[in-house]
């Protein structure tokens, strides 16, 4: 079975770097807990009638995408330990349609993360620039339309980007493609509407009696910490991506080279950091979101009572 549809190291190349290797309990770990984590996520939204809006619409979409390659990484984890033992064939026919939908699953969630950055970043410049139309041009029927369009683009493009996988660089040159897109057109929405709302904010916070808990109060200060809270995740996201997608960059310039191996030796490394990706979302959520803080401590006191 091979490991998340990238192959590690490129063939017959002489280096001196030993490659690095994380064990599959590790990533059955994180797997787990971020399965756990994200769960809760979507649950609070779906329990929690306060968060039946949009911008949490959108939010548990991430989560829902980050469950699912929670699911699927966990799932590899224990195939892999079975053929580490022998009990499980790899060259079977059965195993390795298995193995086609665990990848198709987890290109899915891939790329569904990429769009849901994309899908928030929208609604949050929405609600700062066109805040007074705001809940005119985000319904929650528009939303869940949004939604449903994201979850059937991004299936069928990482059913695709498997069927040709195995025979062309599809998926590493979509997922460069998808990386740069992001790039390009998340970050100016972020660094526009991060400027506006800071400008907002010094507005707000020049006004006589606009401090502590009145000033939370107020729309501009709500837009600076969502653009805030955005930055974070955003900040995140490309810290923890960075070297993958690097890594996908050596392995197409420079596959022959033995530098460019050495820093691909890290790959188990750089994959793992982007699977943390879904353990710190969560994290994120509680403790910017006083509202999901409050529907957590909710669920996890009743349990029986909230699912």
């Amino acid at each position: 079975m091979n490991r998340y549809i990238i192959s590690t190291t490129a063939a017959s190349v002489t280096t001196d770097c030993q490659e690095v290797y994380v064990p599959n309990e590790v990533f059955l770990v994180v797997g787990v807990l971020s399965l756990a984590e994200n769960l809760l996520v979507v649950l609070a939204v779906i329990c929690t009638p306060k968060l039946h809006s949009p911008m949490y619409l959108f939010i548990c979409n991430l989560a829902a995408f980050n469950t699912l390659s929670s699911l699927c990484m966990a799932w590899e984890s224990i195939m892999l330990a079975f053929s580490a033992a022998g009990h499980l064939d790899t060259r079977g026919t059965l195993e390795r349609h298995l193995d086609d939908v665990t990848d198709s699953l987890l290109c899915t969630s891939f790329l569904g993360s990429f769009c849901s950055f994309l899908v928030i970043a929208v609604d949050r410049y929405i609600t700062i620039f066109h805040a007074l139309r705001y809940h005119v041009i985000v319904t929650c029927r528009r939303a869940i339309m949004v939604l449903g369009m994201t979850w059937a683009l991004c299936g069928t493009s990482g059913a695709l980007i498997i069927r040709f996988s195995h025979t062309t660089d599809t998926a590493k040159v979509t997922f460069m493609v998808m990386f740069l897109l992001a790039l390009l057109l998340i970050l100016p929405l972020y660094g526009h509407m991060f400027l506006l709302a800071r400008k907002h904010a010094g507005h707000i916070a020049s006004l006589p009696g606009a401090t502590g808990a009145g000033r939370a109060c107020l729309p501009g200060w709500r837009s600076m910490q969502a653009a805030v809270t955005l930055s974070i995740l955003f900040g995140v996201f490309m810290v923890c991506w960075a070297p993958f997608f690097l890594h996908l960059l050596l392995l197409m310039l420079c596959p022959q080279d033995p530098y460019c191996e050495c820093y691909r030796s890290l790959f188990q490394l750089h994959l793992l950091l982007s699977v943390s990706h879904a353990v710190i979302d969560p994290t994120i959520y509680a403790f910017r979101s006083q509202e999901l803080r409050r529907s957590f401590r909710r669920m996890l006191r009743y349990p029986i009572l909230r699912i």
